[in-house]
């Protein structure tokens, strides 16, 4: 039995997000669902807002996405436009509530710089713009930890281990979970019930990740990619360091 080139694509699209999921330690792909039902309707779910982004809105998002992967030895995140591709899934993907969260957060982040910087984040040098960013990762990660604590309590599952020790997933947006909320005063820790909205930095950083890293850019120069059909190798020699093999598309 053959596939059709819709289901292909469709299941290309979950292992992309399962392996999205694993960058960020495995926690449910906000919107994942969302995505994966866009793909199989070829339309955006119902009761989504109208509304594109400008071209100045996908700059400005390339430039987020350009300060989680920047270039280094490799192209970053806007050498494979994961701006625009951050901006189609919100549009196609997303339902009217998720959007407005993205959206806000995208405010949240220009007010984020000026506060810090007394620059909007596009005037802000990528040190800057670094820091901003780093405040935020902190904050939804402690956010998304209490989101989920509370979800496993619900469910009368037992809790997950919370030690701030663990290793940092993202060197260049550490997880350091004791950080107070950009734009917040104050050190106490805000209870998150079970059904709350998805942290808007977590939304991005999601779909950057997703972009880039499915990306010819990302398959190519940043991922080892042969083109399938291809030999069978059953046990190949690994150094450490090396980078990690590209699905096949």
């Amino acid at each position: 039995m053959t596939l059709d080139i819709e289901q292909i694509r469709l299941i290309n699209r979950r292992e992309a997000i399962r392996r999205v999921s694993a960058l960020l330690g495995g926690v449910a792909f906000v919107g994942g669902s969302g995505l994966l039902t866009a793909c199989e309707q070829a339309k955006a779910p119902s009761g989504e807002a109208p509304g594109k982004f400008s071209a100045e809105d996908i700059a400005y998002l390339d430039e987020i996405a350009e300060t989680i992967l920047p270039a280094t030895k490799t192209p970053g995140a806007k050498a494979a436009k994961t701006g625009a591709f951050m901006a189609l899934m919100v549009t196609d993907s997303y339902d009217a509530k998720q959007q407005k969260i993205f959206r806000d957060g995208m405010g949240t982040i220009d007010a984020a710089s000026k506060k810090a910087n007394n620059l909007g984040f596009m005037a802000a040098t990528p040190a800057q713009r670094l820091a901003v960013l780093t405040t935020l990762d902190r904050e939804q990660k402690a956010y998304t930890d209490r989101r989920e604590a509370a979800d496993r309590k619900k469910k009368g599952l037992a809790p997950m281990s919370t030690e701030t020790s663990a290793p940092a997933a993202d060197p260049h947006l550490p997880d350091e979970r004791k950080e107070v909320a950009v734009g917040t005063e104050g050190s106490g820790v805000v209870a998150v019930a079970a059904d709350a909205p998805p942290h808007f930095f977590r939304m991005m950083k999601e779909l950057a990740l997703l972009g880039f890293f499915t990306s010819e850019v990302g398959y190519t120069k940043v991922q080892r990619y042969i083109e399938s059909p291809g030999r069978f190798d059953p046990c190949l020699p690994y150094t450490a360091g090396e980078p990690a093999w590209a699905p096949h598309a």
